[in-house]
């Protein structure tokens, strides 16, 4: 348990350092202390009511560039009391103004007065992005919160100014995973496309999916909205009528048709009416049907989804697992950052690894340490209530989920070694016939001919990397070989002066692609860094001698 308590005060300490800096990241609401999954940890559930309702009471704003901040609050609060509020920069700055109660979003939308424009004829709905106007200059102008990821540039040289691997791949999990901020935002959009849907639906509403509420989310990543359209039946009570009553509704012949119907509308209201929403595209003959949208007013990509709770389980799964170890998480982020900047992923679709694929290989291989990281999905099905257990479109979907129930793992492997272990392990993986399988945590055969199978956790005759092809396999594989030689001829020898290292010695190699002279200007810039930090911290000695 010693290498665990380590990590845990490192990230502890890791903490303190970055709430010491003004208007630095916070840690997303179920991770903000990683001793609470020993004692009360909130479940996925649990973070999805609380999360709807802050956005429940929040609203967008639009405002001037430099608005006067403490006078833009006060004008603000006469409406009633702020609980909380950022600053962001998409396209003009906007903010995020969450009030205690709904009374006051409700009372500061009465006051809010339709657009004056008399040559055009203004779409009459009214919703929660609204604009403040004023010639109230603010000096300075308020403080912008980030809303993408540090570039790779600058990430590489904070990574050498650690002290060691482990806390590199720390570092670099609080620079890249996604903000309390950008998390708020993220539900604010969705509960605004919410009241877009229930225009047409007064039961339906949208939640989020995927990588914004997995845990495994990274700054600027997409927003996977599902919009549910599950209607609930109110129970009839005893009666001796001979009567009953049913709703009236249009029948259709399969659901797939009435999703993309459904869709189609929803989208062209989003297209239409829809404040801040452009580049409304219509997927509708996709495996999955949906919209595809740029949210401009918060910068978001978005997918909206009618039928996808399959998607939703496997969230709350991986969002289990990130939260069952502080390890996993650090792991699978740096994993991650390291497949994009050698290109093993992409943003483009075609045969590149996905990102849920290499998060579900990080999974598997921490089943099959020994002893294991985490459990086996079976496991954490033979750990379930009654209530707990779900068949969604005949898939079994049963599993756990009160993380306080899953015990402690006896593993108190470091995360430098872990990550070690990773590359050499799928870099001698036998591909060619064996496929990867986290319900089981075990390698069995493949059932079909792939260049890389890896079994969908729930749907289990899917495979999630179809896509793939034999290069990106190799390249992987090559790639995973180059890395473990790389850290492990560092564990033997000492670092050189100057020159990158550790985590930053595998992810500057990257570069290459770009030319040798660019890989020697990151190497100069970093040795620059570090010799100023050395300079610095030398000083401070001096003084402290004096």
């Amino acid at each position: 348990m010693v290498a665990c308590s380590r990590l845990e005060s490192v990230l502890r300490a890791a903490r303190r350092a970055l709430s010491s800096s003004a208007g630095r990241r916070q840690r997303p609401l179920a991770a903000e202390n990683p001793d609470r999954h020993r004692t009360a940890k909130s479940s996925f559930s649990c973070v999805q009511r609380i999360r709807q309702e802050q956005a429940k009471h929040s609203v967008l704003v639009a405002c001037i560039r430099n608005v006067n901040e403490n006078r833009f609050l006060k004008y603000l609060s006469q409406f009633g009391e702020v609980a909380n509020h950022f600053f962001f920069d998409s396209r003009g700055t906007h903010a995020v103004v969450e009030f205690v109660d709904l009374q006051s979003v409700e009372s500061l939308l009465s006051a809010t007065r339709i657009p004056r424009d008399t040559d055009v004829f203004v779409v009459p709905y009214k919703s929660r992005y609204i604009k403040v106007k004023t010639a109230d200059v603010g000096n300075p102008p308020p403080k912008c919160c980030p809303q993408s990821s540090i570039p790779i540039n600058s990430l590489l040289m904070k990574l050498c100014a650690a002290e060691n691997t482990e806390e590199q791949m720390l570092l670099l999990l609080d620079e890249l995973q996604l903000t309390e901020d950008s998390l708020r935002l993220r539900y604010l959009v969705s509960s605004l496309m919410g009241d877009i849907a229930t225009a047409y639906f007064p039961e339906a509403t949208v939640q989020l999916y995927g990588s914004s509420v997995n845990s495994f989310g990274k700054m600027g990543c997409d927003l996977d909205l599902f919009l549910n359209l599950d209607i609930k039946e109110s129970k009839p009570g005893k009666t001796t009528s001979a009567y009953t009553a049913e709703f009236w509704m249009r029948r259709m012949s399969s659901g797939r048709l009435a999703q993309q119907k459904i869709l189609s509308v929803i989208g062209e209201c989003i297209e239409s009416f829809g404040p801040g929403c452009n580049e409304v595209q219509k997927i509708l003959n996709a495996r999955c049907p949906l919209i595809r949208f740029t949210h401009q007013s918060s910068g978001l990509q978005c997918d909206l989804t009618a039928d996808n709770k399959i998607a939703l389980i496997s969230s709350e799964l991986l969002y289990l697992y990130g939260n069952l170890d502080p390890r996993v998480r650090a792991l699978v982020f740096t994993l991650r950052c390291w497949a994009r900047v050698h290109g093993v992923t992409s943003y483009i679709s075609g045969h590149w690894i996905t990102n849920f694929s290499i998060t579900l290989m990080v999974l598997f291989f921490l089943q099959k340490r020994e002893p294991p990281v985490i459990p086996t999905l079976d496991q954490l099905k033979s750990l379930a209530g009654k209530n707990e257990k779900f068949i969604i479109d005949g898939q079994d979907c049963t599993f756990v989920r009160d993380l306080n129930k899953i015990g402690r793992s006896a593993n108190t492997e470091s995360l430098d070694k872990l990550l070690i272990e990773f590359l050499e392990f799928y870099g001698k993986f036998d591909f060619k016939t064996s496929c990867i399988d986290i319900r089981k945590g075990v390698e069995k055969n493949k059932p079909e001919a792939a260049a890389l199978y890896i079994q969908n956790p729930f749907e289990q005759t899917l495979n999630i990397s179809k896509n793939v092809n034999q290069s990106q396999v190799q390249r992987f594989v090559t790639l995973a070989q180059e890395s473990a030689f790389i850290l492990q001829d560092q564990v033997e020898k000492s670092r050189k002066k100057g020159k990158p290292w550790g985590l930053a010695s595998i992810l500057i190699a990257a570069s290459s692609a770009k030319g040798t002279n660019n890989r020697k200007v990151i190497a100069a810039q970093i040795g620059d860094l570090l010799d100023s930090l050395r300079d610095s911290e030398n000083a401070g000695k001096k003084q402290v001698e004096h």
